[in-house]
């Protein structure tokens, strides 16, 4: 009964997945052992007949009843209830057959607080109290693993989802983020960069190119050098 992965928008990262303390299942657990017990010991005290073996059912019988709603109900709500911290809420599901959910967004909460008792620090888990602004009611969440560590992580998320939020309306109003500043200065330089080296490569390439064609112009100098002919005298006008 994994957490549903198909309720997160793009985007959104699981930053901690959790279920209650498993302190929570430890009385359902220990009920289900001694009813357990109290079944073989009555089918042990029980004679082999037919009036033994019709109470041996009917203990069963009551067993299970008692077995479904003292031991199955409450590991079926614990497997069910999942709390989970993204990088733009708190989500909330509980529920076997009728399942009820609650989000709670970062931006909308003011205070996040936790309650740890003596039990707590045995059990390493503690009460985790939520404040968000609205009309919404303030959520309690009770036998929170490692809560002092919850309470980090999502004061960091509010802090890092504030900085988000305010890089948006700054790109909406038209201004250049420190971020934004940086990256262009570095593709500025990245282009300098690469035009110094394309000019570098030119002038390397520059004299080797003009002697080529200083030898060419040489060698084909003889072959087109032509010998001049003597004009022949203008032919005289015949003498009167």
């Amino acid at each position: 009964m994994g957490f549903p992965e198909n309720v997160l928008t793009s985007g959104e990262r699981v930053e901690l997945r959790m279920r209650p303390h498993w302190r929570e299942v430890f009385a359902a657990v220990l009920v289900g052992l001694l009813l357990l017990a109290v079944l073989i010991y009555i089918a042990w005290l029980t004679p082999n007949d037919t009036t033994g073996n019709w109470i041996q059912w009917i203990v069963v019988a009551i067993g299970v009843l008692v077995a479904i709603f003292l031991v199955v109900m409450p590991i079926l709500r614990w497997l069910t209830t999942h709390y989970v911290v993204t990088t733009h809420r708190v989500l909330v599901r509980r529920g076997v057959i009728t399942k009820t959910g609650k989000d709670i967004t970062l931006s909308k909460i003011t205070d996040v607080s936790f309650e740890r008792t003596l039990l707590d620090r045995l059990t390493g888990s503690g009460t985790l109290r939520i404040e968000s602004a609205g009309d919404s009611p303030d959520e309690t969440f009770r036998a929170i693993p490692r809560s002092d560590r919850v309470q980090q992580v999502i004061n960091r998320l509010i802090d890092e989802d504030a900085n988000r939020r305010a890089q948006r309306m700054v790109n909406r109003a038209g201004f250049e983020t420190n971020q934004e500043a940086a990256d262009r200065i570095h593709e500025e330089e990245q282009r300098m960069h690469e035009e110094e080296e394309r000019l570098a490569e030119a002038r390397r390439n520059a004299p080797s190119s003009g002697s080529s064609s200083d030898t060419t112009a040489v060698t084909a100098d003889p072959t087109t050098r032509s010998t001049s002919t003597p004009e022949s005298p203008t032919p005289s006008e015949p003498d009167r």
